[in-house]
């Protein structure tokens, strides 16, 4: 497991920041309040899996350069979405590097986003786990996602539970380590996976929490929202340049907009398979909040009843005392 990176000690150095909550509840908006308000400035580095390809831009809810309001963002279209896969790696290495260089400029750096996976790893260190088979890796990729899923969920159904069905990479990955160990990959991220340690000095954890009724609805008007502003149009314009690697493909919409352009998916089952494979995310995402919870010295806001603004003056009180 990589470690973390060293902390400052000295309470006066650039903070690290991290919003966290569940996908459409507002994150990117606080982040980018925080980062205007903060003493010093802050800088962005956004912590969402498929934010990092150039190109996807509705569909993964890229803040708009309006909606950034001039705050700098970092690990935004960093990837190439017809190229080989960004992993967890990849993006940890990239967000270390803009977390150092936002504190070398005196500012602080907000991590914001979805993939809680991204954020532990950040915080904890990354989960390596043992060395693939390249053998079995291609064994496995011959077969059919419906049947790989089905022989996770027989040899490590909790590991089935946490991975997306949709989501082949991490269960090839969860399948080799079995066949190659005879260990369940869920037993080894078990330790791992465990509530969050305390916070490195000089980090805070900010979270946002839903009713899952309000975030459902949420979700849905950000879905017709998306499909109003041209997604299936920026999908036009993706797949006329090349074919978007497998993992690019496993964002929420971009699988079921290549359907309908193949006339296989009318638009309304596009949009109502948005919704459910959005819900179902918030729903996974809850699970790894409910650790971070767990995180002591976190701040945790009721969403539904406190405003972008108001929640950024509560953070800054917190962390910034005397600061207007």
């Amino acid at each position: 497991m990589q470690p973390p990176p060293i902390p400052s000690t000295d309470p006066a150095a650039p903070r690290t920041i991290l919003v966290l909550g569940p996908t459409g509840g507002g994150k990117t908006a606080l982040a980018i309040e925080l980062a205007l308000r903060v003493p010093g400035g802050g800088e962005c580095v956004s912590a969402d899996s498929m934010q990092v390809y150039r190109g996807m831009d509705i569909g993964t809810a890229k803040p708009t350069e309006e909606e950034r309001r001039g705050v700098p963002h970092h690990m935004i279209d960093v990837a190439d979405p017809f190229g080989g896969p960004f992993t967890v790696a990849d993006w940890l290495d990239g967000a270390r590097d803009a977390i150092q260089s936002i504190h070398a400029r005196g500012r602080h750096a907000i991590v914001v986003g979805g993939t809680n996976l991204y954020a532990k790893a950040l915080v904890e260190g990354m989960f390596e786990g043992p060395a693939g088979d390249p053998a079995v890796r291609a064994r496995l990729e011959a077969l059919p996602t419906e049947m790989l899923r089905l022989d996770l969920e027989h040899h490590d159904p909790l590991a089935a539970s946490r991975i997306h069905p949709n989501d082949r990479r991490r269960t090839v990955r969860a399948l080799e380590v079995w066949m190659t160990t005879g260990r369940r990959i869920s037993d080894m991220q078990r330790q791992w996976q465990d509530a969050p340690r305390e916070l490195p000095p000089g980090w805070t954890l900010v979270g946002l929490e839903w009713s899952v009724d309000s975030i459902n609805r949420r979700i849905n008007l950000r879905v017709q929202e998306m499909l109003a502003r041209g997604f299936i149009k920026e999908v036009i314009r993706l797949v006329t340049s090349g074919t978007l690697n497998r993992q690019a493909m496993e964002a929420v919409g971009y699988h079921e907009a290549v359907m309908h352009l193949a006339g296989r998916m009318p638009i309304d089952e596009v949009e109502a398979q948005m919704k459910i494979r959005s819900r179902q995310y918030a729903k996974q995402q809850r699970t790894w909040l409910r650790r971070f919870k767990a995180t002591p010295g976190s701040v945790w806001i009721d969403a539904e009843t406190t405003g972008t603004e108001a929640a950024a003056a509560l953070v800054i009180e917190k962390y910034f005392p005397g600061t207007r």
